[in-house]
């Protein structure tokens, strides 16, 4: 069998190589290596090995993996944006629609692979060729910026997602550190600390930057598999510590608004579909299943399973700490060492994942400049350009240091193009010479309108929210001069 690929996911995709070769490997010559890094939402998966292929159920929890992250973290904020009504039952819409987009572009990606006699297609080839396959002469002509666009979104939400990183890292390490006076090993009784100030946030995320340039040295695909194992982990155990924590002691809900203003809720989008964007998984898990038959049925569950737990947490997190909940639930819990250990484990599993969200587009960027110069320069210039995409992503995160804004601009700015946008015109592409049905095209049309909707203002809302902070140095999520209460467990 040709060789196969892998893909990185969930923010968009691209295939990877396993073991590197010199820098001066193009991107394309990546991209006809089998196996590859399947990263989570940024919950990470280990390189996938393509020897007899993987059972239904090993592509069910891959798909799981790859979907729960650091995402799920800011669900609670989320719904606090759209109301304890309107909240979950737009996770539930949301869900079904961004599994819909990705039975969508697996069968047009299955499509082109018959035709053309292809083992595999990523999401870029399918869009490539599903405009190849439009009626427009312009959009046949012009196919190949289909892929290009893909390219675009891919790198800007991986870029994005390694700003999240870095503005989580700081906010939970910041507050382990101004409460580590007042931190117990008991968590049983009602107390309120007072946290002492420490730095700005700022200064924090300046102290994790020699550690990032460090990590992102890591070329190897191997070597980022035992990083994407280390973050599973301490990420698995903190989602379990916080679910049985966020279930105990909900107060009354009857204040809590059921629906929110349209402001708001713009701020919800970008921050849920941040979390459902793992549209980029799903052909490389076909391609790697044994049975490829069974896959729809696979994704339909893993989907129905993620969109549960989501609404599950969300819904919790929100009634356990309504209007005091924060930009990740993490800043919420007790400032006891079991759940102080949450946010250090977290800390850990997102330090290992930043390595791991950065080498997509690091693999796409670097093979083109470095094709740009001889091969004296090569290596130089990978690492000039290796450290200066961490330090843009560095002062980003600095600049819009508030983690609620920086997920729901990510995500209305790129994710809801990947999952919502792209895929039902995708759709439309590929079927409408052979005849489809006006209520199928209307659907299509439905969808990458409300998708457009939630980008345009989603991303002018959050923006707003930055420009109109009245406070620019103290955040919303940062924990100077707050007292920190919690109550009996």
């Amino acid at each position: 069998m040709p060789g196969k690929k892998g893909a990185w996911s969930p923010q968009g995709t691209v295939d990877l190589k396993l073991d590197l070769r010199p820098p001066l490997e193009s991107a394309k010559e990546l991209q006809n290596k089998d196996s590859g890094l399947l990263d989570g939402s940024p919950s990470e998966l280990p390189v996938l090995e393509k020897t007899q292929g993987i059972t239904a159920f090993q592509a069910l929890i891959h798909l799981i993996k790859c979907n729960v992250g650091t995402g799920v973290l800011g669900l609670p904020l989320a719904v606090k944006n759209a109301g304890l009504l309107l909240g979950p039952l737009s996770l539930l819409v949301m869900g079904f629609v961004a599994c819909h987009c990705m039975h969508i572009l697996v069968r047009s990606a299955q499509r082109f692979c018959h035709r053309l006699n292809k083992p595999f297609m990523d999401y870029g080839e399918t869009v490539m060729h599903g405009l190849e396959a439009s009626p427009s002469s312009w959009l046949r002509d012009h196919a190949h910026w289909g892929r290009h666009l893909v390219t675009f979104f891919l790198i800007l939400t991986q870029l994005g997602f390694c700003c999240v990183y870095i503005v989580f890292l700081a906010d939970n390490l910041k507050q382990v550190v101004e409460a580590v006076n007042g931190t117990t090993t008991n968590c049983q009784y009602n107390e309120t600390v007072v946290l002492t100030p420490t730095m700005d946030s700022r200064l924090y995320m300046l102290a994790f930057l020699p550690f990032l340039l460090l990590l992102v040295l890591i070329r190897n695909l191997r070597v980022l598999s035992i990083f994407s194992m280390l973050a599973n982990i301490s990420m698995l155990v903190s989602l379990i510590i916080i679910a049985q924590y966020i279930a105990q002691d909900i107060p009354d809900p009857s204040q809590l608004p059921l629906i929110t203003n349209w402001k708001a809720y713009s701020l919800f989008f970008g921050t849920a579909i941040i979390s459902f964007e793992s549209i980029g998984l799903v052909l490389p898990l076909e391609n790697k299943m044994k049975d490829t038959r069974r896959f729809p049925a696979i994704l339909s569950l893993g989907m129905s399973i993620i969109t549960a737990l989501y609404i599950g947490i969300a819904v919790l997190g929100y009634l356990r700490f309504g209007d005091d909940i924060k930009a990740s639930i993490t800043l919420n819990l007790p400032n006891c060492w079991l759940y102080q250990s949450v946010k250090l484990l977290y800390i850990a599993g997102i330090l290992c994942s930043y390595a791991l969200q950065f080498y997509v587009p690091a693999e796409i960027i670097i093979p083109f400049a470095i094709s740009q110069v001889s091969k004296r320069w090569a290596l130089l210039l990978e690492l000039f350009v290796r450290f200066a995409m961490v330090c843009l992503t560095c002062v980003l995160a600095i600049l819009v240091p508030r983690l609620d804004l920086v997920l729901s601009l990510v995500g209305s700015m790129s994710s809801s193009a990947l999952a919502l946008i792209i895929p039902p015109l995708l759709e439309i592409t590929t079927y409408y010479s052979e005849g489809m049905s006006p209520l199928t095209i209307a659907k299509d049309i439905l969808i990458s309108v409300l998708g457009f909707l939630g980008f345009v203002v989603g991303t002018y809302q959050a923006l707003h929210e930055l420009i109109q902070s009245e406070h620019p140095v103290t955040f919303s999520n940062s924990t100077i001069f707050i007292q920190a209460k919690w109550h009996s467990t």
